[in-house]
């Protein structure tokens, strides 16, 4: 049961049931990315239909975003986990077992499905249970947990492959999901409560009903989906266009993912006690002008001091389109809107690395690094109109 009282009371009895298998979801997803490509490529694929491949793990979050909704809604937060969870394990493990490209994108895809219900059920539980004045502390906390899986996985990763081979990682992904499934199945059924059933309505009619805040800050966290996804890809492309090494490159993005890691309790601080805003609009905006900057970088030097400025605008924001969600979630229908919502958000992290390639192969990558970079200002002049007047600053 949720303690209401004070944040430690909040937070110690979701560190097994929650926060745990959060960060075992996030070794398992972040554990693959590096290593599908090339997992693909030596099954016989080539680098188009490597790439696909490694796409259906978004493709299987997309497809499951709305569904999800109405699955946690009927089954509840804590069910829904533990099936996205186990669900994920399967399709991954029958990668590990299996030895084709038809059995690789079938797995990849059901971690995608996975991962979204798994998601969504978690997000629901935030919006509902936590009291709105530790809010967007836990759900940074929330967001530290993707940062923990991001950092730890790839090193389990590489640790496995040094032993064992890169068929070996498939393994670990799985181990990782299949363990959250168990934990949340062994841990009590009351620490993850179920939000109360909604009234009866489709998803597209809450969207409908809910349309002015999905269109305006529901858009706007797409937009910055998407240009933190084009931070983390157009950085390593831009260390290649300057002719850093790929240990270079991969040491300064390193070092400034510590600066990123480090700041995402603070986010939930400055949200919690000066409202969302300044942790929405100003991270967003400077992002956006620090992809205008990128074209100016052409040393090691300049690279790194890029780096740590965009984790740190980054960083000051982490947690913020969950919070977002949650906070604009009705209490009559929480999971379908969050669905949509998620979805929104979701399209926006999915297609910013398409759009930036084919931007970049049309005007180079700098011009395509710009763009972006103009369409987060005006996302953060979005979330600028539109945060005090549909959540309103708190005292």
């Amino acid at each position: 049961m949720v303690n209401p009282t004070n944040m430690s009371g909040i937070i110690k009895p979701l560190l097994v049931p929650v926060f745990l298998p959060s960060v075992l979801m996030s070794i398992a997803e972040y554990s693959l990315l590096p290593i599908i490509p090339a997992s693909a490529k030596a099954l016989g694929a080539d680098i188009p239909t490597a790439g696909l491949v490694a796409g259906l793990l978004m493709v299987g979050v997309l497809l499951a975003d709305l569904p999800a909704g109405r699955l946690v809604d009927r089954i509840g937060e804590r069910r829904a986990m533990i099936y996205g969870a186990l669900f994920g394990a399967l399709g991954v493990i029958l990668v590990a077992l299996g030895h084709s490209l038809l059995l690789m994108g079938a797995g990849v895809l059901a971690l995608g499905i996975g991962i979204a219900i798994f998601a969504l059920a978690r997000h629901a539980f935030f919006a509902e249970h936590i009291p709105l004045e530790f809010r967007a502390r836990s759900l940074s906390l929330l967001g530290g947990t993707f940062r923990a899986g991001a950092f730890i996985g790839p090193l389990l990763g590489a640790g496995v492959i040094a032993i064992w081979g890169v068929g070996a990682v498939y393994w670990l992904a799985g181990a990782a999901s299949f363990v959250a499934g168990i934990v949340l199945l062994l841990s009590p059924a009351d620490a993850i409560k179920a939000t109360p059933l909604t009234k009866p309505g489709g998803i597209w009619q809450i969207a409908k009903r809910e349309s002015k805040p999905l269109l305006t800050l529901g858009v706007g966290a797409g937009i910055l989906g998407a240009i933190r996804t084009t931070r983390q890809v157009g950085l390593p492309l831009w260390a290649l266009v300057i002719g850093l090494s790929p240990g270079e490159a991969s040491f300064y993005i390193g070092l400034a993912g510590v600066l990123d890691f480090a700041l995402f309790y603070t986010s939930g601080q400055i949200m919690d006690r000066y409202g969302r805003f300044w942790a929405a609009v100003p991270p967003m905006i400077g992002l956006g002008l620090l992809h205008l900057t990128i074209g100016f970088v052409h040393d090691g030097t300049g690279f790194l001091l890029l780096a740590g400025a965009m984790a740190l605008a980054n960083g000051f924001g982490s947690g913020i389109i969950l919070t977002i969600g949650a906070d604009l979630a009705p209490s009559d229908a929480r999971n379908e809107f969050l669905a949509s919502y998620r979805l929104i958000t979701d399209i926006g992290v999915a297609s910013a690395p398409p759009v930036l390639s084919a931007f970049a192969a049309a005007f180079g990558l700098a011009t395509a690094m710009n763009i972006f970079g103009v369409v987060g200002i005006g996302g953060g002049l979005l979330m600028w109109r539109y945060i005090p007047r549909l959540i309103p600053k708190r005292d």
